[in-house]
This record gives structure tokens, sequence and C-alpha cells, in this order.
């Protein structure tokens, strides 16, 4: 257990600036000073107001001014800590088998900012009592010597359910395989569609995973054009087999697809015979801005919908979905079981009893927050710079050409690793800048690497 430390504040009754906001301002300078340091826990507002012979709304105005900021952290029936930024009661960051970064790589060196993981979540803010609860339930399983393709029916049903309240995607049960992941996924959609002399659409730049996965299955992979907003719908070829996008957050350049342009796209697919694969990897998270409607829903007919718990729980999980007409899940589920391909009974009963509990929901409301402040961070240090930031865990920051190679060394120089654009792209790079992850650094690690970015962006006109 860490022990509450003991906070130096004094109130000046007679003075004009409120209690709330003395209080907040004490702490504030304490922390920036380092005499409370990140991971130390603070008294509840309930001591803090004893303590200062104030009001708990008092206390209360001061924490939740602060949590705004990013100065605290609050942990489910913890208490309330300095905000980390390499934190000593860490667990190691699972390595994200979908990260769409750059290589896999073991965790950053303590002192070493890593910005350079797009895709990668932050795993330290689950709630461990709801995690034990979901795997005792698991436990209560008995093993089942068959498998089904599909999933868990019961399984199937809650994740319709949470796609019809989370993503207004009109679906049932009999429309959702569960799977491992959003590879998995669309590693089962290859198989099942593409083959030798077929051709599958990639958006350019684009996740470099779908064109491997793609190729592996015989495929010939087509570069598809993006622009700010999307894939440019004019720049498909009419020979594609399936084409592969990510409306709701274009990775790695971060836009998100109008509704005249999702028509026509699907005017396109209609009109060529093509399915269109929709990754929604990371709508769950989306900040100043209305979702826009999946694909799926607007025409179930063309189009597979896959998602993941990768980002919004963690990659180790190791569970997503895939959502199809009837006719092709119940080929993709004839192709599964010719390839020995299953997801984890004990993991499907634990993701359901998430599901059931209502826990899923809560966790994804506590990390809306917790991003939308890192996400602010990198807005306020880096604002005339930054593409695609009104959703999930990365941003782009757009530069010109020369500039990035020599930025990216001299930020590693200085600790801070960066990812860029040109590996995302199958030809000769056509977007330039980087690609920043925020969702495994820490609220200060975000601040402190765009501080080096920002110092090491030239002057306009240099």
């Amino acid at each position: 257990m860490r022990l509450t430390i003991d906070v130096p504040l004094a109130v000046d009754r007679e003075s004009p600036v409120p209690l709330a906001v003395q209080v907040a301002g004490q702490l504030r300078e304490a922390m920036r000073t380092g005499r409370l340091r990140a991971g130390e826990r603070l008294p509840s507002t309930r001591g803090l107001a004893a303590l200062l012979g104030v009001s708990r709304t008092v206390a209360t105005d001061a924490y939740q001014q602060l949590y705004a900021e990013g100065w605290l952290d609050g942990r489910h029936g913890s208490g309330t800590y300095v905000a980390d930024d390499t934190l000593p009661y860490e667990k190691p960051v699972a390595q994200a088998a979908e990260t769409r970064g750059a290589v896999h790589r073991a965790p950053a060196p303590p002192g070493v900012v890593d910005l350079a993981a797009p895709g990668r979540p932050w795993v330290l803010g689950y709630d461990e009592a709801a995690w034990r609860r979901a795997w005792r339930s698991a436990g209560e399983l008995a093993l089942n010597a068959f498998p089904d393709p599909y999933g868990h029916p019961e399984l199937r049903e809650l994740l319709a359910e949470h796609l019809r309240r989370a993503r207004a995607v009109p679906v049932g049960a009999g429309n959702v395989m569960v799977t491992r992941g959003t590879g998995n996924g669309l590693d089962l959609i290859a198989a099942t569609l593409l083959g030798p002399g077929s051709r599958a659409g990639v958006e350019e730049p684009g996740w470099r995973a779908a064109r491997r996965i793609f190729a592996s299955r015989g495929a010939e992979v087509v570069p598809c054009p993006v622009d700010e907003q999307g894939v440019i719908v004019e720049a498909l070829p009419d020979d594609l087999r399936v084409l592969y996008t990510t409306p709701a957050h274009q990775f790695p350049v971060g836009g998100r697809l109008p509704i005249p342009r999702r028509e026509k796209l699907l005017a396109w697919a209609r009109r060529t015979g093509a399915i269109v694969v929709e990754d929604d990897y990371d709508a769950e998270f989306r900040y100043d801005v209305a979702p826009l409607p999946a694909l799926y829903g607007l025409d179930p007919g063309r189009v597979v919908l896959l998602g993941t718990l990768s980002k919004s729980l963690g990659p180790d999980v190791g569970l997503g979905w895939l959502v199809a007409p009837a006719g092709l899940l119940d080929a993709v589920a004839e192709r599964r079981m010719h390839l020995a391909d299953r997801t984890s009974g004990p993991v499907q009963r634990a993701v359901a009893t998430l599901l059931e509990r209502g826990d899923l929901d809560r966790h994804l409301r506590r990390m809306r927050l917790e991003y939308a402040r890192r996400r602010a961070a990198i807005v306020e240090a880096l604002g005339p710079y930054v593409r695609g930031d009104t959703a999930g865990l990365h941003v782009m920051v757009t530069l010109p050409a020369g500039v990035v190679p020599g930025l990216v060394r001299q930020a590693g120089e200085r600790g801070v690793l960066l990812d860029t654009t040109e590996p995302h792209h199958l030809g000769p790079p056509r977007v330039h800048g980087l690609v920043l992850g925020y969702g495994s650094a820490s609220r200060a690690d975000v601040r402190r690497g765009c501080a080096v970015i920002r110092e090491l962006i030239p002057p306009e006109g240099a």
C-alpha cells in the first residue's frame, strides 16, 4: 500500500482569490517543482478539507480542476495520485499485435518518451476488480472440444448490442463472428475472397499489415490514394475484389470520410461488385465531433465491418469481431474451420462478462477522458501542424519532407522516439510528417515529447 503524503498547504481567507483556486494553485506549484512527485498519493477530499479547515466542496473543486489539467490521476477504489511520468508501480506495457506503428519492439527504456507507436493503448487504466471478476467467470466455463467458428452465441448477442448502442450499427447476432482481432478478421476475409490473380486495394498511405495479409493470400496489392478526408473514390480501379479502408479515422492521415463520399464509395462497390472492408479500429474514441454512421449501416450487403478490443482494453486480450452479410459470414466460417482458426473460449466468456455488467462501457468512458487530455496537450503544443485529431490514439503532424529525417534524428538524441508517414506507403511517399501515437505514453511524456518536437520544428521561412 502506498502511503498518503503530507501536503504542504495553507489558505488565506482574507485573499480575494477563491479558496479552491488557492488550493489548486499550491498543489500545481508543488507538482511542478517536484515537491509532490509522480505517483504519490494525495489525501481524500474529506481528508484535505479537514487538514485545511475548509469545506469538502473546496477540496473537490480544487481536485477537479487539477484532474482537468492533467496533473492528477484517479484510480478506482484506490485514491487520487499525482499524474505519472514513469510510475514506479507501472506494469509492463503489452506489445500490440495490431500496433500500427513502425516496427514491433521492446518497451522504451526508462526516461525515453515513445510516441512512435500509433494505435498502442494505455493498458494501466483498467478496473482491476472488474478484470478479476471477468476471469473468475471465465474459469467457470467448461472446455469445448468443438469450438464454434462463429463464436459463443451469448457473446455474439452482446457484441451486436454493443455495436447498435456504440456505433448505431443495425446488426443482429447472426451477422457477427468473434475473431482474435482486426488482423485475424482481415485474414479470414482475404482467405475467403482472394487468391492468385485477384486484386485488393489498400489506402495509400495505409496500414501495412493489410498489405502483407492480402499479399500472403496471393492477391495483387493496389495502393489507393487518400487525401485529408480519406480514400479518393474517383481514383479506385474497377477490378478490385476487396478494398480495405479506415473511414472513421484514416490511418495514418487521420481524416474521416464525409457522408457524400461514403455514398460514392458504396455506389462504386455496388457497380463493381467489390467488397469494402471497413476497419473501425479506434472509433470508440472521438473528441469534439459526433460520430459518422458506419459504412456497414449504410449498405450491409457490400461492407464487412471489423472491430477490436486491442485499442479499448489492450492487445493482450486478443478479441475482435467481424460483421458481414449472412451468406459471406457462412463462407468465412467454413474457411475458418479449414484453417483450424479459433478464438479462445475463456477470453470470450471474460469479455461477455465485461459487457454484461457494463464494465467495458465504464472503461471506455474513463479512457475517452484520459486520451482527450493527452490529445489536448498535443494540440496545445503543436496546433498549427496537427491533423486528424478528432478521434483515435494518434495524430499526424504535417511537415515538409526535408525537415522530417533531421527532426526525427535530433528528437531521438533527446530521448523522444518518433514515427513518420514514410513507412506507411507502398510506393513513393505522397504525405510527409510525423505519426504521433499518444495512447501508451503518459500525459507527462506526451507534454515532454511535444515540447521537444516544437523546439525542433524550424521557423517558417528558415
